[in-house]
């Protein structure tokens, strides 16, 4: 059965931060503690540099959540670390201050005693998407330091980041596969980096990137400070921190027992027909408070699928694949920011690079692969404090599947109920307006090709019509319409031959 309405039961305040590490975290913890009961900190009074405040405070960005605010105070004094925390809660701004706050400036004194042009911080993320969301978020945090910073990933051409390497960066973002080309290319020089962040690191290890990552590791110097941050602690990552870290400080932003979805978000699971769901989708888009939408599906055909539906629909929709180009797909998100699209369907690889502010609902249009991939996918709401409705389809094929993901994150929803389009329950859980139908266009209307349209009227002909019908019908040639032309009939008349001559003349 469904959980409370509104999904209320599951709108809690966030635990209390807890840190753990390689050195006494006691007084970390008591600060934050302190501080979190008596009065707001900002960003000021945490020790970042003025011009990074400034540029925040423009952007009314001026108290920290608080990862950022446990793991300002350790990584601004190059220690390495381990930031675990839910998807959407600032993970950012944590690791990205620190990096621009460490890294030399073209203006500062201590530039001159730098190798000019190379690059002082690696920050790796899995996809391109969230490559370009970190950059955008380093040029706001940044914008008064004067810093480079550079976003290189897969899909494009070599040329404009070769040359932006050329000129001299600061701060290099980007995906393992091009980080990893450009770097075995020599055109990518890692061996003055003092800081490297692994953004996402149980996404790099689904992807299969933890090879590529660790060879860009082996690039780096031994001394430099090394930030991890990821939602979740698979054994490889325990192991890759091990190797590669330095008694690494571990900083989580919720009690160890806690729910690992985010607070803030209300779930609701209903088990749905697949042809059914275009429709109760369509219904969803026109409910109280929906805003922007992401659909989430299994396969790049049925995103591209579901978007043409929506489209037919009259919802301004598009898909994020990976079929698609880069352009495109920028193109895509951009559109969605800027409000122009109310729907995206993206696959589960674009999941973690779509940080996107305004989305109001995230519906799953199959269920996950198994907890972590439903973490990530309803992570895209509810971001930064904010509210969010995720929504997620189980076919009866699914039910065992999400038992079991169900049972990983301690949820309420064990046995999903049945729901269709026209389920009562599915209007009031979504504060959907009753007659509230799955489209808002008409259907186009049907267009009988040329071939049918021909069948049929030779098929007229032959019920009533002479031959003279059957003419008419097939245009005076006695074919088809439609149909190949018949061979002519040839003569069978033929001569018989022998050795070139005609045999039986005279």
């Amino acid at each position: 059965m469904l959980a409370a309405p509104s999904g209320a039961a599951l709108l809690r305040r966030p635990a209390p931060v807890h840190v753990r590490g390689g050195f006494e975290p006691e007084s970390a913890a008591q600060t934050y503690s302190r501080k979190s009961t008596s009065r707001v900190t900002t960003f000021r009074e945490l020790g970042v540099h003025p011009e990074i405040a400034d540029a925040l405070e423009r952007a009314g960005i001026v108290t920290p959540f608080p990862i950022q605010e446990m793991t300002l105070s350790v990584a601004l004094v190059g220690t390495d670390l381990i930031g675990q925390a839910r998807t959407g809660t600032g993970k950012t701004l944590a690791f990205g201050i620190p990096v621009l706050q460490r890294s030399v400036a073209q203006h500062d004194p201590d530039y001159t005693e730098l190798v000019p042009g190379k690059p002082q911080a690696l920050i790796v993320a899995p996809t391109r998407e969230l490559a370009l969301q970190v950059s955008n978020d380093l040029a706001l945090a940044g914008k008064d330091r004067g810093l480079r910073v550079l976003t290189v990933y897969g899909g494009v051409g070599y040329e404009p980041q070769l040359e932006a390497l050329e000129r001299g960066v600061d701060v290099v973002v980007g995906t393992p596969g091009r980080l990893l080309d450009l770097a075995n290319r020599r055109s990518l020089d890692l061996s003055h980096v003092h800081c490297v962040v692994l953004d996402e690191a149980d996404e790099m290890l689904d992807l299969g990137f933890l090879p590529d990552v660790e060879r860009l590791l082996a690039k780096t110097p031994e001394t430099r400070q090394t930030m991890l941050f990821s939602a979740t602690m698979p054994s490889a990552i325990v192991s890759l921190a091990r190797t590669h870290m330095r008694h690494p400080m571990n900083i989580r932003a919720e009690s160890a027992d806690d729910n690992a979805t985010v607070p803030a978000t209300a779930q609701f699971i209903y088990q749905a027909h697949d042809l059914d769901k275009p429709e109760i989708i369509g219904r969803i888009l026109q409910s109280e408070g929906a805003d922007k939408i992401i659909v989430f599906t299994r396969t790049k055909r049925q995103a591209q699928r579901i978007a043409d539906d929506l489209d037919e629909r009259g919802f301004a929709a598009s898909p994020l694949h990976g079929d698609m180009q880069q352009a495109a797909r920028e193109r895509a998100l951009t559109k969605f920011r800027d409000d122009k699209l109310k729907v995206l369907v993206a696959t589960d690889v674009a999941a973690r690079g779509i940080d996107v502010a305004g989305v109001s609902h995230v519906i799953n249009y199959t269920c996950p692969e198994d907890e972590k991939t439903y973490i990530h996918r309803i992570g895209r709401t509810g971001r930064a404090g904010a509210t969010g409705i995720a929504v997620t389809f189980v076919d009866w094929a699914d039910i065992t599947r999400w038992k079991v993901i169900n049972k990983a994150l301690a949820l309420p929803f064990e046995d999903p109920q049945e729901t269709y389009s026209t389920s009562e329950h599915l209007f009031h859980d979504m504060g959907i307006p009753p007659g509230t139908k799955g489209r808002i266009k008409d259907p186009a209307p049907v267009e009988r090709s040329a071939s049918k349209a021909g069948k049929g009227a030779s098929s007229n002909d032959r019920r009533g019509g002479g031959q003279g019908g059957r003419r008419e019908a097939t245009g005076g040639t006695g074919e088809k319409a439609g149909d190949a032309p018949r061979r002519r009939n040839r003569s069978r008349n033929r001569r018989r031959t022998r050795g070139g001559s005609a045999v039986g003349t005279d």
